[in-house]
């Protein structure tokens, strides 16, 4: 049976999230109201199989409490719930060590897909029996997404697409469940949201080449299951609109980039 450490300062949360786990009697479920108290019962951490953090909380927010159970035990399992679903709040995260998110509200089986998600993962964080197709050497990126587990899904990559029909490029990606099915999902980017890229940047060569445009595919795939808790109807995605999010994502990869390349 797998202990799992709640942390959550919203009472009603706690008692839903552990009535529904433990229903099942696969997992045994301890709560603390804040930070402070979850960090006493987290101790050293070797008992706790995952911990459910909550991001939003008085005092001592998630990422602080993040911080503090890397710093004790720097393999823990964590899963970051959070009801403000951002870009921002999960590079900040993975900066702090989380690698499995879950957005406010969810269900009961999405709550369940994502603790089975984590679980799934070996203690580097990775997912057994799943071969994760890593970036392409010649981009920088401070923010890629491949290594994350959001709403019980985890994106790979298929190399071999990129291919141009009219004036899309189609990427496709698996989204691997905590059932461990694959659904299939196509990324669509238009030829004018290059030059919209183009545009913004006052730039025409890109590092990584095509990789780089695969990336923002994939950023733009992360934003939406993160959103929406799940894949896109009928398995595509088009990129229609140079968001601010996705403007300051490309802007954080060049920046990244140029550091690397001065390095």
């Amino acid at each position: 049976m797998a202990k799992i450490l709640l942390i959550d300062d919203e009472v009603n949360i706690r008692m839903m999230i552990r009535l529904t786990l433990e229903r099942n009697q696969k997992y045994h479920v301890e709560t603390a109201a804040d930070g402070p108290e979850g960090l006493d019962k987290f101790g050293e951490g070797s008992q706790w199989d995952l911990v459910l953090l909550d991001h939003r909380m008085p005092g001592m927010d998630g990422l602080e409490v993040l911080h503090a159970i890397r710093l004790r035990a720097p393999r823990a399992r964590v899963i970051m719930i959070t009801a403000f679903g951002t870009i921002d709040l999960l590079t900040a995260a993975m900066e702090a060590g989380a690698s499995e998110f879950l957005r406010k509200p969810f269900t009961a089986d999405t709550l369940r897909g994502a603790v089975e998600a984590a679980l799934a993962t070996n203690s580097s964080g990775r997912r057994t029996e799943t071969n994760r197709v890593e970036p392409d050497a010649e981009i920088y990126s401070p923010i890629t997404f491949s290594s994350l587990t959001l709403n019980g899904f985890r994106i790979e990559f298929v190399p071999s697409s990129g291919e141009a029909i009219g004036a899309d490029t189609l990427y496709t990606f698996h989204l691997i469940g905590a059932d461990r099915n694959c659904h299939p999902c196509t990324v669509l980017l238009p030829n004018y949201m290059k030059e919209l890229v183009r545009a913004h940047t006052n730039r025409e060569q890109f590092p990584g080449k095509d990789r780089f445009w695969q990336a923002i595919c994939e950023e733009t795939l992360t934003n939406y299951i993160l959103q929406h808790a799940g894949p896109p109807a009928q398995g595509v995605l088009r990129v229609e609109e140079l968001t601010p999010g996705l403007r300051g994502w490309i802007d954080a990869v060049l920046a990244g980039s140029i550091r690397n390349a001065s390095r």
